[in-house]
């Protein structure tokens, strides 16, 4: 069995305490993991609040990884809020997510009401068009969040209208997201998105179970250029966030990936739109 070479990669999505919920690494053990890995760069996320100060600080310790932050468009910080955006892109943020656990569409999976709306009645919320204005101005990612399929084309029609250039689609494999190949499909060709796939989701009373065959698919379908890889890593029930990476890595590798298809999906896409490049 061929070692990957996981030098030089990138996690768009990972998730470290201080937190509300319980996570399995701090910020500091997380950029610890990553340069022991030679990860070249990690965006942090959290679901409650903005990462962005977190990231700048960890990283003067840790200059060696670049390490940024992000901001989630849940109630904590208002929800659809342009304010809450300008100040986290403006302080380096470079990912803007849509709701996540408290969508609507999230909160009725769970067999919750309430939640926060970025499409009513098939048209964006009057404040998502400010959002994405800052977004395209500062040429930020936008992250999908946990929304319909049907809302996720609205935002991403929107999203193009305003001259927002980076777009990806939040775990659409997640059953939080639940879009079809088919649906993904139709996307890419219109509008030309990246999926961002990641390595596990929830599988009920604290368990998760992995993505990699249904990711396998999805690449081996669309294509590896329109793939993000990354790990959604932080929960406690799954493998530290280095051996998450290195077993996704040598998964695609060992089912005929190429290794130059990986690194597209785990080093040279993420770095272009993080402006690595």
């Amino acid at each position: 069995m061929n070692k990957v070479d996981l030098h030089g990669i990138i996690d768009l999505h990972v998730h470290s305490a201080p937190d509300v919920k319980p996570r399995s690494h701090d910020d500091f053990q997380l950029a610890e993991q990553a340069v022991r890995l030679g990860a070249r760069a990690i965006v942090i996320k959290s679901h409650l609040v903005p990462t962005m100060d977190r990231a700048k600080l960890v990283g003067q310790k840790h200059p060696e990884v670049r390490l940024f932050g992000s901001v989630t468009l849940n109630p904590s910080v208002g929800g659809i809020n342009p304010h809450a955006v300008e100040a986290a892109l403006q302080l380096g943020a470079k990912t803007v997510w849509l709701p996540t656990i408290y969508s609507t569409r999230h909160r009725q999976l769970e067999g919750k009401s309430g939640g926060v709306e970025a499409v009513e009645n098939g048209r964006p919320v009057p404040l998502l068009k400010d959002v994405l204005k800052l977004v395209a101005e500062h040429n930020a990612i936008l992250g999908t969040g946990h929304i319909s399929p049907e809302d996720i084309v609205v935002v991403v029609d929107e999203a193009r209208k305003q001259g927002v250039r980076k777009i990806v689609v939040t775990h659409p494999e997640s059953y939080s997201v639940g879009m079809t190949l088919e649906q993904q499909h139709s996307l890419l060709e219109q509008y030309g998105v990246l999926f961002e796939r990641v390595y596990a989701q929830p599988a009920g009373k604290g368990t998760f179970k992995t993505n990699l065959a249904v990711n396998l698919h999805a690449i081996r379908e669309l294509g590896h250029e329109s793939t993000i890889m990354a790990t959604d890593g932080g929960q406690p029930e799954l493998p530290s966030w280095s051996e998450m990476l290195a077993e996704y890595v040598q998964y695609l590798y060992d089912h005929g990936i190429s290794s130059e298809a990986i690194d597209w999906m785990s080093k040279t896409s993420p770095a272009r739109l993080l402006d690595l490049e």
